[in-house]
């Protein structure tokens, strides 16, 4: 639009065209429409010229054509060195007799632009799930899958569930161990307890009968120091009052399911009768969630029972709350949470107290129903529901290795990601997919990146793994693992398709569309790469014709024919040039 007023009024200033903002051609123009300010009009993608267009608009006019970012800082020295350039080619015509221009040919040819290579997609993982306090708290409202009646003052029973006391309360992991080693043996088994648990149940806090409940003085110290006594063994329906204060006796029973009315075995264990209901609950919540409200009234009551069945951080949650330092209680909390997790992932390894038993393609596995169902929604509706599953022993589960089930498992029981040698992490992928677990997906799309970028730096190569875990990623709504795989791909195109031609045209169209627009480094580059090594080996061809010529006219010059004057020897002395 302006070269016709140029040339007008400035007919011999030299003139060299220049296309700015290069960045633009592979920025995200949402964020910079975005950063810009609010009344500018946005950048549309057709309205950034590509190179060609750029160097036919040039050849049109008759002058050079050069690109620049500022942002990249490119190109900014190649137009002010070619600006100074073309003012001394425009010089060179006018004072021709000049000898210091006449190496000023013609304007320097420019190295297109590379883009920076993308950085790989960030794999976020989400926060965990909310709290499952509630959860727990809810089966002891709905005791589905329960297997322990705890029966208080012979005539009020609470349904509870043997992997949650066990794993919260030594005394109850002691005497469920003892009754299975009962039902298996029929021998009068002998508890051994190692030095750590003698002194675990050392002299502590008991409630003395005489005091007022609301007095802080009313946790003294026991008398007794607590330790357990050899017993002969436990059978159904055999006394424990030798054996512990907190136990009446324990047996095995036939009982209806509270929620199915069905009649199922349960163990059927006898409180001592100084427990209450209300405390005894408080003390049960405790056991399932690691809590205690601090609003409790009974807190004495709390104290007596805790102190019966051993549970020392309870007896010392409630004498925090009785100083009035209950923000004590939360690093009691936390140091339940992580002993219960060990022991949980000790009952898991061992299947201890288990329920259920899942029958995987290459062996089986057992589990526990009520840790499942409070942590997972879609073994709550399984386990909890009205399917068979949730009266059977066995549960089928086809296309499932151990490996993979034992590592939802643990992050079921744990809310943690365990990796393994033999772990499958795209068989992860898609078992946590079919359990509804974001979470667990993410986390194993973290470790598969971790491994497959490890194994890169190592030398490995991964092309023929990105491709199939795209797939199967895409197909099971591993949106993160997707965006990794295509940026690898897309990044490293031009070798993947040397490598796999097959199996890069076999993808589908949308894929197809996504690493023609996102591949580096992209067509503009390479056709302008191509034009450029073209450009320059006819510019190196020309350079060398030229200094050829000049090498030819100077060795004729210096080997002129001399005029017969300057043989006599009459001449004076030749002339120096």
């Amino acid at each position: 639009m302006w070269y016709p007023e140029i040339k007008h009024f400035c007919p011999r200033a030299p003139v060299i065209l220049v296309g700015c903002q290069l960045d633009l051609r592979y920025a995200d123009l949402e964020a910079v429409n975005r950063a810009r300010r609010p009344l500018a009009r946005p950048i549309k993608s057709n309205e950034i010229l590509p190179p060609e267009r750029g160097r036919e608009v040039a050849k049109e006019l008759g002058v050079p054509y050069y690109e620049t970012s500022v942002v990249a800082q490119f190109g900014v020295k190649d137009v002010f060195d070619n600006a100074i350039r073309a003012a001394l080619i425009s010089r060179r015509h006018l004072q021709f007799w000049k000898s210091h221009l006449r190496n000023v040919q013609r304007p320097l040819l420019q190295a297109p632009f590379l883009p920076p290579k993308p950085p790989p997609p960030i794999i976020t993982v989400p926060p965990p799930p909310a709290t499952t306090e509630e959860h727990p708290v809810g089966l002891l409202e709905e005791p589905h899958c329960a297997d322990v009646i705890l029966v208080l003052q012979e005539r009020q029973k609470i349904f509870a569930h043997k992997i949650y006391l066990a794993t919260s309360s030594s005394k109850f992991y002691d005497l469920f161990i003892m009754e299975t080693q009962n039902e298996e043996t029929e021998k009068p088994p002998r508890v051994h307890l190692s030095g750590r648990e003698l002194l675990m149940r050392a002299a502590s806090f008991d409630v003395c009968e005489s005091s007022d409940e609301g007095d802080k003085a009313n946790l003294r110290a026991c008398t007794s120091d607590g330790t357990l006594k050899d017993s002969e063994g436990i059978r159904q329906g055999r006394l424990l009052s030798s054996w512990s204060r907190a136990f009446v006796s324990i047996q095995e029973e036939l009982v209806d399911d509270p929620l199915t009315y069905s009649p199922r075995p349960m163990t059927v264990v006898h409180m001592d009768q100084s427990m209450q209901l209300s405390p005894f609950r408080a003390v049960l919540r405790y056991l399932y969630t690691g809590q205690l409200d601090e609003n409790e009234k009974e807190l004495m009551h709390i104290a007596h029972i805790a102190e019966l069945l051993e549970v020392f951080d309870l007896r010392m949650m409630v004498a925090n709350i009785l100083n009035n330092e209950a923000f004590m209680n939360q690093e009691i909390t936390k140091a339940f949470h992580v002993r219960r997790t060990n022991r949980v992932k000790e009952c898991l390894a061992k299947g201890t107290f288990s329920d259920v038993v899942f029958k995987l393609d290459d062996g089986t596995i057992m589990a526990h129903k009520p840790l499942l169902i409070a942590s997972c929604d879609w073994m709550a509706a399984m386990f909890g529901g009205p399917f068979v599953e949730s009266s059977t022993k066995e549960v089928l589960f086809p296309n499932t290795t151990r490996s993979c089930m034992r590592a939802v498992l643990e992050y079921l029981y744990t809310g943690r990601f365990c990796s393994r040698a033999d772990l499958d992490a795209m068989e992860l992928i898609v078992l946590a997919n079919r359990l509804c677990l974001p979470h667990l997906v993410a986390l194993t799309e973290l470790y598969t990146v971790t491994v497959l970028t490890e194994a890169a730096m190592m030398g490995a190569d991964i092309d023929g793994d990105v491709l199939v875990y795209l797939d199967m990623a895409q197909f099971h709504g591993a949106q993160q693992l997707t965006g990794w795989c295509l940026h690898h791909i897309c990044t490293n195109y031009n070798s993947v398709c040397r490598k796999f031609p097959r199996d890069m045209k076999a993808k589908s169209g949308e894929n197809q569309e996504y690493f023609e627009k996102h591949r580096w480094p992209p067509v503009w580059y390479l056709k302008e790469d191509d034009h450029y090594q073209r450009a320059r080996k006819e510019r190196d061809k020309e350079d060398y014709l030229y200094q050829r010529r000049q090498c030819k006219r100077k060795w004729l010059f210096w080997n002129l024919p001399s005029s017969p004057n300057s043989h006599s020897p009459s001449s004076g002395p030749s002339a120096i040039i």
